[in-house]
């Protein structure tokens, strides 16, 4: 029993011994510095937008044939994206066609008849003037006179109306050429390019669907007027102005970090959720983070 009970004793003073020890011990104390001119941070969850973006399709409806494009894709101003079935509409064009061709022959014809009315106006004329100095010297007769006069009006007229034939088929030729710009634009529009340099966002339709005028066919975006939407608290947004930068990250990249600045801020907040608007530019995306 006495050694259990110094044994207990011992134990009792080395655990008090290590409690002096850890309790009483010195302790080093980092003292904290104040720091100045700290950055005001601010943040905002957002979208990614496009100042630039357009759902294009065609004027007019038919089957699609093709489509030369896919989501992803980088466009040029002017490059084909899809075509609609324009066998109707070919025909049309080519009817217009043969339309101004008549007309141009028809005006050759016209024309051929102005050059014999004045030439038959003349022999008239020439023929008129000798019965009236015959008339004069009595070698002919009044009535021979006076049939060169009405000979001489008759071809006149004659001329006169061959002259107003060409100023119709002109006229005609212009409408022609009028119908035929028109079928010509209008099978234009079976075709449909890029109205300027930038990126398909998304492929609305497939070959061979039928589509009417004005159906989306792409949405494409311009690659330069990308930027981010954001949402600051209304409390915090008296802290902002238009110029300062900013740090943007993204779900899909969420270990890569843009930086850009701010280009515009809503002029009224969200009743419901008390947030401002707050639009900022990228001078490092990836025109490609719109996609993801």
């Amino acid at each position: 029993m006495r050694r259990i009970w110094l044994s207990g004793l011992l134990l009792a003073a080395a655990v008090a011994a290590g409690f002096l020890i850890f309790t009483e011990r010195p302790l080093t104390v980092v003292v904290v510095q104040p720091e100045h001119d700290v950055d005001l941070r601010i943040y905002g969850l957002g979208t990614v937008e496009a100042r630039i973006l357009s759902r294009v399709g065609f004027e007019v409806g038919a089957a699609l044939t093709s489509l030369a494009a896919d989501a992803g894709d980088s466009v040029a101003k002017g490059q084909e994206l899809a075509v609609l079935h324009s066998t109707e509409q070919e025909a049309r064009v080519a009817r217009a066609r043969a339309a101004v061709a008549a007309n141009e022959a028809n005006l050759a014809k016209a024309g051929a008849a102005v050059v014999r009315a004045r030439a038959v106006l003349a022999e008239r004329e020439a023929a008129n003037r000798r019965q009236q100095g015959l008339v004069q010297r009595d070698v002919a007769s009044v009535q021979r006179a006076e049939e060169a006069q009405r000979d001489e009006d008759v071809a006149r007229a004659d001329l006169a109306v061959a002259e107003a034939d060409v100023a119709v088929i002109r006229a005609q030729g212009m409408d022609a050429a009028a119908a035929l710009r028109q079928e010509e634009a209008l099978l234009a529009h079976h075709r449909l390019v890029a109205p300027f340099d930038a990126q398909v966002v998304t492929r609305h339709a497939e070959a061979g669907t039928v589509v009417k005028a004005g159906d989306p066919i792409f949405t494409l975006i311009d690659p330069a007027t990308i930027w981010i939407q954001a949402y600051v608290d209304e409390e915090r947004a008296g802290q902002l102005a238009i110029g300062q930068p900013g740090t943007i990250r993204l779900r899909s990249q969420p270990s890569a970090e843009f930086h850009g600045s701010i280009a515009r801020i809503g002029i009224e907040s969200d009743r419901v959720n008390e947030e401002r608007r707050v639009w900022l530019t990228c001078s490092d995306c990836p025109a490609e983070m719109f996609l993801g």
